[in-house]
């Protein structure tokens, strides 16, 4: 083997060796050998036959060797003179491995690694190879004959080789490397076959002249997998890109769908169902939104991520579909927020309105029910003709009678107005059961009407019959003209104790208490005038027996009988405790309503400030440069974990939040902090902190990326918080050319400094906002310094892969590359239209220079 490698070399000087120990005892063959070899020219050698001259040609290629940085190890010229093998063919090696493998690296290895690899690479689209050394993975021959198939694949028929078959397959590969490649027959195909191990340095120097051989194809290789990492950044880049694009799209949605929602405030009729759409709401603001804060967060932190990618693999800035800018969405979150805003508030509101429909509508039915009992049969009384065969006495009672039931309808016209003055309200606060209340508020008053008018019909009868008619007994008379007004005072009485009461506050129900603790003070003269009159109706009686009277035991002049008056007095002691056990009872749930209020407000007064407190603390630290990015980034996310932590205190809250809500509390005075407010801090306070953590990110991106030390870090940071005076986390252009000039940038007042600075302007502030973040100033500091790839370097490697074409086919692209990252080429090449074009040729030039710049590539 060693003897055909070092003739495959001397016969490009014309000469050849048959016996490597005789033929470089002189060292006269060695030391042409070795300028063969390394292209350069040796010492003149001495042309002597004696041992003295043999012995300093050999030195001289020992020299050589050595100067290389070869250690020769107990290789000595006198040994190489003497003809000794084992120190020659150790030379050999030596020099082979020097000069045919160390130079031989792949993917940052070298050598034997380097050289093993490479053959891995270029069998293992083959089957029954598998390459793992350099003895027994080549006894069948199938790995040389891969080796010739992967570069030359018109030169032999892969699929006809049978594994089973290794002499047949070694003397095809060693045959055809001879004389198709310029590769000797180095290797003998039944010295492999027939030995257990092969020689490991035999095999490595005929694999290496294989290397050799197709150097140019490794220089394809080479070029593919820089294509490759470029076309991976695009497809990593262009699927972050497609995530953007969908979450924004999603997020949009959510928020078109909602803000109708939100903005529709038309109000239910019943209370059960306003009260569903309060638990829906709050449904919405513990269960819906949260998660979506939690997105539009998530969005723009992905928007920043991929923008700091770009930057780093030198890409253009990503410009999202339009509508989807993260600017959109924050409008469109706006849009949300302000549809959102007042909501809750037109829920209470309108439940409170629905409580006072619901109230005045009781209250009405109740008023209602008592006039329609009175009014019964009043009509048809009124109708009647009794005083047409009535005897003068008779005519009497009637007419005093009558003058009664005048002084009870002129003391029912306040309930009259009262129900006509509550269905009035009821309409104004557009009560959903109007027309049924506006139908009755009609019949009563038309019934009302017709009372009237009958009541003046029949009094004009009787006044008509009264001369003829003498006077009746008067204490009858006097007994039904009070005891009309005081059975009236009775129902009115009844009234109230069972009217019904909605109060807010301890003091509206205090009010309510001394109302009904004056009313308990008249009744015991309210029992003098019962006495009194039930006198009156104890003398009439007194009065019919001394004289005889046939009255049939009944008043002609009215309808209340003493029985009645003392049923309905008991009725309105029975309802004076119950009324002091209702106002109790509303007292003691006033009582518990403040206390609400103040746990509320007392927690609200703590949580309020401390987010408020966090807020700054963030802020603070977002520019403080205590350590490294590393340690800051710590401390935000810790920082971030002790946020997180006290959101069992903001559930708390909430939960106080929503008793109050159902207690139907409406006004808080120990507190100025609504649960909006602090609903609306905290997930300003989540979003900050994650959004700071976010920039610190991006900020060892660019570090690590651009090679910044965490010195060079520290100096830029401090040169933007000196010049960002108002702690805003961003310069103004005249802030951004003072720390500039500060860090010792050349930029003048003449036109030349102003051309300039617009033009490193146009870098930091690409989208015209009129100020430079720290991202991007930090950008611009390290961009000079960046080691990235460019389009130059993308198309010349498409030029090796093309065989220095101008254009490359299908066939091209899907030997040398991965199958994904071809068939991504092959989609988006633009045909080749140049004088050399032939079919099927894709212009692989513009497709470099599209992944640089503007293009949806």
């Amino acid at each position: 083997t060693f003897t055909a490698w070092c003739n495959s070399h001397l016969r490009k000087a014309g000469t050849q060796i048959e016996n490597i120990e005789e033929d470089f005892r002189d060292g006269l063959k060695l030391m042409l050998l070795l300028e063969v070899i390394s292209g350069e020219r040796l010492a003149k050698p001495e042309r002597g036959k004696m041992r003295v001259h043999k012995i300093s040609n050999v030195n001289k290629a020992l020299d050589f060797i050595a100067s290389k940085g070869v250690k020769l190890v107990s290789i000595g010229a006198e040994e190489i003179v003497d003809g000794n093998v084992k120190m020659t063919l150790g030379m050999i090696w030596t020099i082979i491995l020097r000069f045919a493998i160390q130079d031989i690296s792949v993917e940052e290895t070298s050598a034997k690694e380097g050289l093993l690899l490479w053959c891995q690479r270029k069998t293992a689209p083959y089957k029954n190879v598998n390459i793992q050394n350099f003895h027994i993975s080549w006894k069948d021959g199938l790995g040389f004959c891969a080796l010739i198939h992967r570069h030359r694949p018109e030169l032999i028929d892969y699929g006809k080789l049978r594994k089973d078959d290794p002499l047949t397959n070694l003397n095809t590969a060693f045959d055809v490397a001879e004389k198709y490649l310029d590769i000797p027959k180095m290797l003998d195909a039944e010295d492999i076959v027939g030995t257990a191990r092969p020689d490991e340095k035999a095999i490595m120097t005929y694999v290496s002249s294989f290397y050799h051989a197709f150097s140019g194809a490794q220089k394809a290789e080479t070029a593919a997998n820089r294509i490759c990492k470029v076309l991976a950044v695009n497809q990593e880049n262009e699927q972050l890109m497609e995530d953007y694009e969908k979450l924004a799209s999603d997020l949009l949605e959510w928020i078109r769908r909602t803000i109708p929602w939100l903005e529709n405030r038309a109000p239910e009729n019943t209370m059960q169902a306003m009260q569903q759409k309060l638990e829906d709401f709050r449904d919405y603001r513990r269960l819906h939104k949260p998660p979506k804060v939690q997105e539009k967060c998530q969005l723009e932190i992905n928007f920043n991520t991929l923008q700091t990618k770009l930057r780093l693999s030198n890409r253009p800035a990503f410009m999202p579909s339009e509508g989807k800018m993260v600017s959109d969405i924050n409008n469109a979150w706006g849009g949300l927020e302000q549809a959102e805003k007042g909501y809750e508030e037109w829920l209470l509101n309108e439940i409170r309105r629905l409580e006072r429909l619901d109230h005045l509508a009781e209250k009405f039915r109740q008023k209602a029910s008592i006039h329609e009992s009175w009014t019964d049969g009043k009509e048809a009384m009124l109708q009647q003709k009794d005083y047409e065969t009535a005897t003068l006495s008779e005519i009497k009672a009637l007419l005093k009678k009558h003058e009664a039931f005048e002084s009870d309808l002129a003391a029912h016209q306040d309930r009259v107005e009262q129900i006509a003055a509550i269905a009035q309200e009821l309409n104004e606060l557009d009560y959903y059961d109007s027309p049924s209340v506006n139908a009755r508020c009609q019949k009563i008053c038309d019934q009302w009407d017709n009372l009237g008018a009958l009541t003046q019909k029949r009094r004009e009868a009787l006044e008509r019959t009264e001369k003829l008619l003498e006077t009746i007994d008067q204490l009858y008379l006097e007994y039904a003209k009070r005891a009309a007004p005081f059975n009236n005072w009775m129902e009115g009485a009844m009234e109230d104790l069972q009217d019904t009461f909605i109060v807010h506050t301890i003091e509206e129900i205090q009010g309510l208490t001394t109302a009904h603790e004056q009313f308990k003070a008249t009744l015991p003269d309210a029992d003098k005038e019962r006495q009194a009159i039930l006198g009156i109706h104890n003398e009439v009686s007194k009065i019919v027996q001394t004289y005889h009277v046939n009255m049939a035991g009944t008043n002609p002049y009215t309808t209340i009988t003493p029985h009645e008056i003392n049923g309905k007095w008991e009725h309105v002691r029975q309802l004076v405790p119950r009324r002091d056990q209702a106002l109790m009872e509303e007292h003691a749930r006033q009582q518990q309503n403040e206390r609400l209020r103040k746990q509320f407000g007392a927690q609200a007064n703590v949580i309020g400030p401390w987010i408020q407190t966090k807020m700054e603390e963030i802020g603070r630290i977002s520019i403080e440069m205590h350590g490294t990015l590393e340690d800051q980034l710590n401390h935000l996310r810790q920082y971030e974990k002790s946020i997180v932590n006290y959101k069992p205190k903001i559930d708390q809250l909430e939960g106080d939040h929503q008793q109050i809500q159902e207690a139907l509390i409406f006004d808080n005075k120990h507190t100025n902090y609504t649960m909006e407010h602090i609903r609306v801090g905290w997930e300003q306070l989540l979003t900050t902190i994650a959004r700071t953590i976010n920039e610190v990110e991006n900020q060892i991106l660019t570090r690590d990326a651009k090679g910044i030390s965490q010195e060079q870090m520290n100096e830029f940071r401090a040169s933007f918080n000196h010049f960002d005076r108002d702690h805003s986390g961003t310069l103004g252009p005249e802030e951004f050319k003072a720390c500039l000039i500060s860090l010792g940038y050349d930029i003048g007042n003449d036109a030349q400094g102003e051309a300039e600075f617009a033009r490193i302007m146009s870098i930091v502030d690409p989208n015209r906002m009129g100020v430079v973040t720290f991202q991007a100033f930090i950008d611009f500091m390290s961009r000079e310094t960046a080691d990235t790839d460019t389009a130059d370097q993308v198309m010349a490697s498409f030029k090796i892969l093309a065989g220095d074409k101008n254009y490359i086919t299908v066939d091209e692209l899907r030997r040398e590359l991965p199958p994904d990252q071809a068939e991504y080429c092959i989609a988006r090449m633009a045909p080749y239209t140049g004088r050399d074009a032939v079919p099927g040729a894709l212009d692989y030039m513009s497709f470099s220079t599209a992944l640089y710049g503007e293009s949806d590539l």
